[in-house]
């Protein structure tokens, strides 16, 4: 009989210590540390000696690698965002808030990969709960399978009966392997198990997708070896007060980490929006006040985002600043410039920023658009539908260059506006063929004085 052992293991970032510790001394968080029981598995130490004694070294040159071996997910935006599909063996981690839309997500590609046959695995909703979530996507395949467990083991031996193309884990919190002792989301039980799938993915060549739950703070849940063994780290983030869901790599061996996918939820599950400037940008037939747009880059992607802004009289003594999409630090500096530099008195009015479609932006490149916002609903006086924003404002007042202006003028020449506002200090701006107006502005009084004389 082995003996057991304990050990105190923080929930946070893995560490050990063989007694509690109130504050963790390698994440600095406080009550994170809980026991856990590890008891030594003769039967997994032969299989790793097993294993060690099964492999060799090989040369680089005598690999073989296909560059084509990549799964079509079905969805644009998805095999865009993994550089072009998914690549054989390689193991995937899917992060978001609760209710955001993980699951439905990975439901569509199941039943959307029709050449390939998958194994869905769920551990936190039955198989019939799964049927009905995909009868409200209205798409049926024959091609997939429904597995409801929670033993790594077990999984791994339905897979060898089956020969998936790919293996979906909703989620990896709820899996527990017999190896361990430890109740299942710990910290060794979260560790043990992505490194099996880790194992059998590499060594059979299947893709595994793992959806992961996030803690409070909005990082991964568990320990952070969990994002490190991962080839492919996503999360999906979004307003649940909106209908809108932004798909961001965080970590990606085989692509790009500065793409940007945009899916809409509908009743019929998640939509792609190839377009999305023709859903942030404003609608409206007339042109009303304290409304421009921007022109903005996330990751490489350029859309259109409609800014909106009041203006108005301060009720109370101390005025109010309030912004939503916004960082509201760079709304008061913004402010403070405007005071200063262009001699407007703000600092008695209330100000109200939102970026519309419950968007969250950090570009710098739409301070100019935000200006202009500003100072449209404090003089009331409405700005062109035809007009654009690319500018970063300096705190002297001095409209800053930003990077991958030719994009931005060509997504604002694509959406039909014909003049758009940027600094007079870029250069060699490759803008032949398309039906728009530059308009170089210094400061943000040559600015004032284009747009309301």
């Amino acid at each position: 009989m082995p003996k057991v052992k304990t050990v105190f293991v923080c929930q946070n970032c893995g560490a050990e210590s063989p007694k509690w510790i109130g504050r963790c001394p390698v994440c600095q968080e406080w009550n994170t540390y809980h026991e856990e029981i590890i008891t030594p598995s003769p039967l997994h130490e032969r299989s790793l000696i097993k294993n060690i004694e099964k492999r060799s070294p090989v040369l680089l040159n005598d690999i073989e690698a296909d560059e084509k071996g990549r799964y079509k997910t079905g969805s644009s935006e998805l095999d865009r965002i993994l550089g072009g599909g998914m690549v054989s063996g390689s193991l995937i981690l899917l992060g978001g808030e609760p209710g955001i839309g993980k699951s439905t997500l990975a439901l569509q590609l199941a039943l959307t990969m029709e050449s390939v046959k998958i194994l869905y695995v769920s551990g936190e909703e039955s198989s019939e709960q799964i049927r009905l979530r995909a009868q409200r996507l209205r798409v049926s395949t024959n091609a997939c399978y429904i597995l409801g467990e929670t033993e790594i083991e077990n999984i791994l031996t339905h897979s060898e009966n089956i020969k998936p193309g790919l293996i979906i884990v909703d989620s990896i919190q709820t899996m527990s392997t017999g190896l361990l002792e430890s109740p299942a989301g710990s910290v060794s039980q979260v560790r043990e198990c992505a490194a099996q799938l880790l194992k059998y993915s590499k060594t059979t060549g299947i893709p595994v997708l793992l959806i992961g739950h996030i803690t409070k703070d909005g990082t991964l849940a568990g320990p952070k070896i969990l994002e490190h063994i991962v080839d492919v780290v996503l999360y999906f983030e979004g307003d649940n007060n909106y209908v809108y869901r932004l798909l961001r790599p965080v970590k990606n061996r085989f692509g790009s980490t500065s793409e940007l996918g945009i899916f809409e939820m509908t009743e019929k599950g998640l939509q792609e929006i190839s377009n999305p400037s023709e859903l942030f940008i404003n609608q409206h037939d007339d042109p009303l006040s304290g409304i421009s747009i921007a022109a903005t880059i996330d990751g490489i992607r350029p859309f259109l985002i409609e800014i909106q802004a009041l203006v108005s009289s301060a009720v109370y003594g101390t005025p109010q600043r309030n912004t939503t999409g916004f960082d509201i630090r760079r709304l008061n500096m913004l402010l403070a410039v405007l005071e200063k530099r262009a001699g407007f008195r703000l600092a008695v009015r209330d100000v109200f920023l939102n970026i519309a479609g419950g968007l969250k932006v950090n570009d710098p490149a739409i301070d100019m658009a935000i200006v202009s916002s500003v100072l449209s609903s404090n003089l009331d006086i409405p700005i062109p539908k035809n007009i654009c924003f690319a500018g970063e404002t300096g705190l002297s007042g001095e409209i800053r260059p930003v990077s991958r202006i030719e994009q931005r003028v060509k997504e604002a020449s694509k959406m039909g506006f014909r003049k758009i506002y940027l600094s007079k200090y870029h250069k060699n701006i490759l803008v032949k063929g398309l039906d728009i107006e530059i308009c170089p502005v210094e400061k943000i009084e040559n600015l004032v004085r284009s747009l309301f004389g």
